[in-house]
């Protein structure tokens, strides 16, 4: 058996890898580009940013219904023994802040 090889197979040959290590190579050349090389770190960075503010959105939303039960009963009805303690305490502090801010006025 024989394993030889025409050189016309030989020249096929050649021709085939070079075109192959030209799309390698055309590959490589796409992959290290600057402006490939940005645009991944900038879809890098904004799916960092979703990521990060979709859980600060979860959160927030979670802590919002949390303070939220805290004043509405489930049925939808405020809490009033909680509800007027907050507003009289609201109520309060802003009233010292007024009376802070004319003292320093005059």
């Amino acid at each position: 058996m024989s394993d030889a090889r025409t050189p016309a197979q030989i020249e096929a040959d050649i021709i085939s890898r070079r075109e192959q290590l030209a799309v390698v190579l055309d590959e490589i050349g796409v992959r290290v580009h600057p402006k490939t090389i940005m645009g991944d770190a900038k879809a890098k960075a904004a799916e960092a940013v979703d990521r990060t503010a979709g859980r600060a959105f979860v959160a927030a939303n979670r802590t919002v219904s949390d303070v939220k039960a805290q004043f509405v009963s489930e049925e939808g009805a405020p809490r009033l023994e909680r509800v007027v303690p907050v507003a009289m305490l609201a109520v309060g502090v802003v009233g010292l802040l007024v009376m802070a801010k004319r003292r320093r006025g005059n």
